[in-house]
């Protein structure tokens, strides 16, 4: 039986909401289909935006949505976006899919979602082929309340009050589809562009995000580091988890057998030393820095579902998944001391979505069950907390590690402890038995999410994969014994 031990006199940090974030590229049937239908659409919609994908966010705990992009950031030009829908440019989505971008969805738009969602707005800026006057212009549009050309051309469009805007990032994979910098060339223009983001609201700062690095790509850190590292609030990393590792035969998302299952959480796992290693490189460069890490694109890439457009990256979601996102979402808890914000790719109909729509129909992924069975974390207390583990060695990556068991805890300010761990073997169980340090255990309760490692929620059938209430515990005076089934996820609600 493994030890499971959590200490409610262990304060930690502060779980920022934002670590539950989410991100919206124009790509594929992400916005246009997914969450966005034009207000003429015969899809139930408010001011465009799908009722039912807006009802299920809210829901599942929302706190920030990341948009335009991605790759799509670096081509975006704002202006196309705004005024009379009709007068709008219509341009060649030249990084996904090639089909004709209408600029439907722009500026106004976004923040409408934003504000039907209750979320915070994250907004990427275009360095790849913009110029800083058009980044500039783009601020005062959305954040200046005064006399000045944007904010005229804003009220003009409709909007006399200017919005809230919590983070902007300075470009996007400058490394690659946003330029094809060098690090010491995008470092130098990040602070270029940043002088011009401006905090237009004496009260409110605009957290500004530069360009980090692609999964271990230390000196491109180190490099953008020395020259970002006083006028930066953080900087971004992107890992996407590839059963195959190999970009043009990645695996399906629904075939696989048990090597590659073992392989897909194996990868995923590595998200917890890549945050490690660039924050220890981060640290070098700066000991002691206030600048922190946000991991804005992550989770798992399989090749398209066969029969769609490969430039839309549309992917089923199934238990593995629903795995992948829940240890790393534990991994993200116990990082919450210096990251700032994360953002799964994609939303809605992209990559690992937490939702997929096919016309009037909607479907929430498994991922999407397991955002919801964490939400109760967001702006929740950090806990120390350890268990014990078997270890599970992946053929596929020569042998390399990871924990049967991964696991976080947390805190609220009426007391209430949440814990949720994630058995990640496809075949075995696991016993387990928690102590909660100088605590008299009043009451327990349990709600999870199981099944086959290839179960999956499909359009017109009865969900095989949501949020059960779970049994299989026994509440002790201090602590609790239970058996996890194998490839699950459990949160635990703990009352003293």
């Amino acid at each position: 039986m493994e030890k499971y031990l959590i200490n409610p006199n262990e304060r930690k940090s502060v779980i920022n909401k934002d670590l539950y974030g989410h991100f919206s590229e124009h790509l594929g049937r992400c916005i246009y289909g997914g969450i966005y239908v034009g207000e003429d659409s015969n899809i139930p919609n408010v001011n465009g935006m799908r009722n039912d994908v807006v009802k299920a966010l809210k829901e599942m705990g929302i706190p920030v949505l990341r948009w335009p992009g991605g790759c799509f950031a670096d081509e975006y030009h704002w202006k196309d976006g705004i005024g009379k829908k009709s007068d709008r440019k219509k341009m060649i989505n030249t990084h996904w899919g090639g089909v004709v971008e209408d600029n439907s969805f722009g500026t106004h738009e976004y923040f409408e979602l934003c504000r039907q969602l209750g979320c915070d707005a994250y907004v990427n800026g275009n360095v790849g082929s913009g110029t800083v006057r058009e980044m500039s212009e783009w601020v005062e549009y959305m954040t200046f309340d005064g006399v000045s050309p944007m904010a005229e051309l804003r009220a003009k469009n409709g909007s006399k009050t200017p919005w809230n805007l919590k983070y902007f990032g300075v470009g996007n994979e400058s490394w690659g589809c946003g330029g094809n910098m060098d690090p010491e060339h995008y470092g130098n223009l990040y602070k270029n562009y940043n002088v011009y983001v401006r905090d237009y609201k004496p009260d409110e700062h605009i957290i500004r995000i530069a360009c980090g690095p692609n999964v271990g790509d230390y000196h491109w850190t180190k490099k953008v580091m020395d020259k970002v590292k006083y006028s930066t609030d953080a900087i971004s990393l992107h890992y996407y988890t590839l059963p195959r590792d190999n970009w043009n035969n990645k695996g399906s998302a629904t075939v696989f057998d048990r090597n590659e299952y073992i392989s897909t959480i194996c990868k995923a796992y590595r998200m917890d030393e890549l945050i490690n290693n660039h924050l220890a490189m981060m640290e070098s460069v700066v000991p002691g820095t206030r600048v922190k890490l946000v991991v804005d694109e992550w989770g798992t890439w399989y090749d398209v579902e066969p029969g769609t457009n490969p430039g839309f990256l549309y992917q089923q979601s199934t238990m593995r998944d629903a795995i992948v996102a829940a240890l790393t979402l534990n991994i993200f808890n116990k990082h919450s001391d210096r990251l700032l914000m994360c953002n799964i790719a994609q939303t809605v109909n992209v990559l690992q979505s937490v939702i997929l729509t096919d016309g009037k129909k909607m479907v929430k992924t498994p991922t999407y069950y397991v955002f919801k069975l964490f939400k109760e974390h967001q702006n929740n207390t950090l806990l120390g907390s350890y268990i014990t583990s078997d270890k599970i060695a992946s053929k596929n990556d020569g042998g390399r590690e990871f924990p049967q068991l991964i696991e976080s805890a947390s805190i609220d300010e009426h007391g209430v402890i949440y814990s949720t761990i994630a058995n990640t073997s496809d075949v075995k169980k696991a016993k387990i038995k928690c102590q909660l340090a100088d605590s008299r255990i009043k009451s327990i309760k349990a709600e999870i999410i199981t099944g086959d490692s290839h179960d999956l929620n499909d359009f017109g059938k009865k969900e095989k994969v949501c949020i059960k209430e779970f049994s299989g515990f026994r509440k002790l005076s201090d602590g609790f014994t239970a058996e996890l089934p194998a490839c699950s996820v459990i949160r635990f609600t703990i009352e003293r």
